[in-house]
């Protein structure tokens, strides 16, 4: 993990599988697979640069081989602060016998979850899995979507877009719950993807999956907000018993 992750190709961008996102207790859980892209390059992805975990693991071919000429696998993981974590994604993958790297982040929501955590783990890894292997079997003409540079175009200065939008609304999440004031400085922003030299396939999914995102943080807000106003109440009526 000490070397520094290849550019992708157009193809292994296209070769991400998403998991549904788990949420349980303000924590939120999701995975991201890719048969090609190497586990570091998808801790680095823009859209969990704010995760307090990145997960990995990954299992790919050996050079060597085995006694009997069987092949044999490189395997490895890196926890990044959540001890066992990535031995039970290492083992996700171990079990499935699927080739290639997988990372799950994780957004803290400040309550410990416990040992439920790992299934979580374990269950956003099977999910983003499964979805590979549906588009891998499913005998299907690959159609892809017609190279249209306007539209590219218009993706590229999107994404750019959510991406602002994005880190405003994370700093909006931290002062809502009281973990940032409005005076401090807004969270450094993460490194500038070049979208303008995707393909318009990739840019359409990452489109989806800014949304998603912008989504997510926009309930949490309003969970944030619903705390705070219930919390007015408690306060005015203490300020009362003391005088």
């Amino acid at each position: 993990m000490s070397k520094r992750a290849r550019s992708p190709s157009d193809s292994a961008i296209n070769n991400l599988y998403i998991s549904n996102p788990i949420d349980d207790r303000s924590s939120k859980f999701i995975a991201y697979y890719s048969p090609q892209l190497p586990a570091q390059h998808l801790q680095e992805l823009p859209e969990l640069s704010s995760a307090l975990h990145r997960i990995a693991a990954w299992r790919k071919p050996s050079p060597q081989r085995s006694l009997a000429s069987q092949p044999l696998y490189d395997t490895g993981h890196d926890d990044d602060g959540e001890k066992f974590g990535g031995k039970t994604l290492e083992k996700v993958l171990m079990a499935t016998k699927i080739v290639g790297a997988i990372v799950v982040a994780r957004w803290f929501g400040g309550v410990l979850l416990g040992p439920v955590r790992f299934d979580h783990i374990r269950n956003c890894a099977h999910d983003a899995i499964g979805k590979w292997k549906v588009e891998s079997v499913r005998p299907v003409k690959q159609v892809k979507l017609q190279e249209d540079p306007e539209r590219r175009e218009r993706l590229a200065a999107t994404l750019k877009e959510r991406d602002e939008s994005i880190a405003v609304l994370r700093d909006l999440l931290k002062q809502k719950k009281g973990q940032q004031s409005a005076s401090e400085r807004t969270s450094p922003q993460p490194k500038a993807m070049d979208y303008a030299s995707l393909p318009l396939a990739a840019l359409v999914r990452l489109e989806q999956v800014r949304d998603a995102t912008i989504g997510w943080i926009l309930k949490e807000i309003e969970k944030a907000e619903k705390a705070e106003a219930n919390e007015q109440p408690r306060v005015s009526a203490a300020n009362q018993i003391e005088k």
